[in-house]
């Protein structure tokens, strides 16, 4: 029977390699897996830690799961490294540490494509699940762009064009090279960009900091939820760069 194997972040390529071998099924703790309010982790994890590492701990509490791996190199953060030893008491099942330092690139086909962006990212996020690279596709012009993580509210991508080009971390994790730091600083200075990070992450310093650089940027954040003045402010900035609606034509 194939096994539950809980990942956080991005394990090193070799280790997915051998959980798609063996047959077994990925659960990505990364993302939502339960419907149950995220306060359940309190006892467990401080508030101010990100809704991510706050989201991993929840799933924990509720899936059953055979085996996890937690990056907690340079690729994900030292925080996963407390979160790996709350949740070795936590689970009855082996809790094993990797650090990923992976660095052959697979490239990021989807993070310049055309598709939605919430496709893009939801096929991004799926693809860690995966030790085969993504399919080439044609890269589009782009209007605008988004650097940063996945947030854990995709509902945060609606307001951008299918036009919109990905960079950061999200970049890197498409590229199977989360470590790669040259490659999550990269951004496009002749693009309006949206510098996104989760609240109490530590991304959020390096958003700011290259949103500083960058001549048309915002760095904006949220907590558990894209709320709406999160959402207000990514579509005036949006608005008043010039980006133009979706009009829902993503060939």
């Amino acid at each position: 029977m194939p096994r539950r194997i809980g990942i956080v972040g991005v394990p090193p390529l070799a280790v997915i390699e051998e959980i798609n071998r063996a047959g077994d099924v990925i659960v990505d703790l990364d993302e939502p897996q339960v419907r149950a309010p995220i306060d359940q982790t309190a006892s467990r994890i401080p508030r101010v830690y990100c809704a991510i590492l706050r989201t991993v701990v929840l799933n924990c509490l509720h899936l059953p799961l055979d085996l996890v791996y937690i990056d907690v190199g340079p690729g994900k953060c030292d925080c996963a490294l407390h979160v790996s030893e709350i949740l070795g008491d936590m689970l009855s099942v082996p809790v094993i540490r990797t650090r990923n330092q992976d660095t052959l690139a697979f490239g990021h086909p989807l993070c310049t494509s055309r598709l939605p962006l919430m496709e893009k990212f939801t096929r991004i996020t799926r693809g860690v699940q995966s030790a085969l690279p993504f399919a080439a596709m044609e890269r589009c012009q782009p209007s605008c762009g988004f650097w940063g993580v996945p947030p854990r509210d995709f509902s945060l991508l609606s307001p951008f064009p299918a036009t919109t080009h990905v960079f950061g971390w999200t970049r890197c994790m498409e590229n199977k090279t989360p470590a790669d730091l040259a490659l999550e600083r990269l951004f496009d200075p002749t693009i309006p960009t949206v510098f996104f990070s989760q609240s109490f992450c530590a991304k959020s310093a390096l958003a700011k900091h290259l949103a500083a650089q960058h001549p048309r940027a915002i760095a904006v954040d949220c907590d558990v939820s894209a709320g709406s003045s999160t959402r207000a402010k990514i579509e005036a900035f949006l608005e008043l760069s010039g980006i133009e609606p979706d009009n829902g034509d993503h060939a």
